[in-house]
């Protein structure tokens, strides 16, 4: 089970020198507007990403007047440190420095509901891929490495389809069906697992209580054509190849992973026709699924929830923080107090932000 207990985080928006020891159950943040709420998720995030998920500027990040940021926590039995300038990003666990971030992700694993991020029902096919492959990268051992392959493929084809090279096409389009394959078909497993987990009792009960959802499903959409067996490396080496000049005069290589996408169902009617309020629901709902598979596969996530109050009433909230209490996750939240939640003094530490301070209440 990831916990953080400890959190140092310096010159970080407006968050600067600011130490607090965390609770390992529900840790609730407290503000008004503009105070700091969004900064700390914001951070965690980052602490457990190496990126935001509100922009891509370093400099919207770092204080004025200073050239880089530090966040440093005690997670479990480790000591995870990230600092960020414009020159250079240092990540060290127990000082010992880190190459990549999908290590920094298995030890500090981070799932997120934030309006900021944007709700996956009816969202946008990025957001989408991201919130499945995140899950996936966390179930599937060597998902991430056949990915990594995968974008380096496409970017080998799509520069040959610019520069017109014809000849040289065959083998990389082979290389690819072959990834293409691998990937889809981890995909669509993690899906299937999903559709159990959300089939289980505690997820009925959970889909009760927001509003009577009668047949919650979604469908993998592969990214290639229909007539092409997404899960097969000959059928889309045959496709590609029979589709050469049609590539050629394109580019770029318009199908594939990294066109795929999810399809979202609510009684069998489609996302784009569902109200606002049950695209929010079936997205927290498909969250939720994915915490509750993740930790079914003995990984915990670190659960950041924020500003959640401006998209829903306090009932629902309630019922996010009884389900995400009984999957033994420790939880970072933020509200601006107008919500009068039942939480378990034992369990819970509550603290305030005011102009980027952070105090324990």
């Amino acid at each position: 089970m990831a916990v953080i207990h400890k959190l140092a985080i310096t010159q970080f928006r407006n968050l600067d020198h600011q130490y607090i020891e965390l609770n390992s159950q529900l840790n609730l943040f407290v503000a008004n507007n503009a105070q700091g709420k969004t900064s700390l998720i914001e951070a965690v995030y980052y602490l457990g990403h190496n990126r935001s998920f509100k922009t891509k500027s370093l400099k919207e990040l770092t204080q004025l007047d200073y050239q880089k940021f530090q966040l440093d926590a005690q997670v479990d039995n480790c000591r995870i440190k990230l600092e960020k300038s414009k020159q250079k990003t240092n990540i060290s666990i127990d000082q010992i420095r880190l190459k990549n971030s999908s290590d920094l992700s298995k030890i500090l694993p981070i799932q997120i509901i934030t309006p900021d991020k944007g709700f996956v029902v009816n969202g946008t096919p990025k957001n989408k891929r991201s919130y499945l492959d995140w899950g996936v990268f966390h179930v599937k051992q060597d998902f991430l490495t056949d990915f990594k392959k995968y974008n380096k493929t496409l970017k080998n084809i799509n520069f040959l389809l610019t520069q017109q090279k014809e000849s040289e096409l065959d083998d990389w389009f082979l290389e690819i069906a072959q990834l293409s394959g691998k990937i889809n078909q981890a995909r669509q497993d993690y899906i299937d697992q999903l559709k159990k987990t959300n089939s289980t009792e505690l997820m009925q009960a959970l889909s009760n209580s927001f509003e009577s959802i009668d047949t919650f499903d979604y469908e993998f959409k592969s990214g290639w054509p229909k007539e092409v067996n997404a899960f097969d490396a000959d059928s889309i080496y045959q496709y590609l190849i029979k589709s050469k000049s049609f590539l050629l005069k394109a580019r770029y290589l318009n199908y594939g992973p990294h066109k795929a996408s999810l399809k979202f169902y609510l009684n069998n009617q489609e996302e784009c026709f569902l109200s606002r309020g049950e695209q929010k629901t079936l997205s927290i709902v498909f969250w939720l699924t994915q915490v509750s598979l993740l930790v079914k596969n003995n990984t915990h996530p670190i659960v950041l929830i924020d500003d959640i109050s401006s998209e829903l009433d306090g009932k629902k909230i309630q019922t996010i923080l009884n389900f995400l209490q009984q999957l033994n996750v420790q939880i970072l939240m933020t509200d601006i107090g107008s919500n009068s939640l039942k939480i378990d003094p034992k369990n819970t530490s509550v603290f305030k932000i005011e102009q980027g301070v952070i105090t324990p209440q």
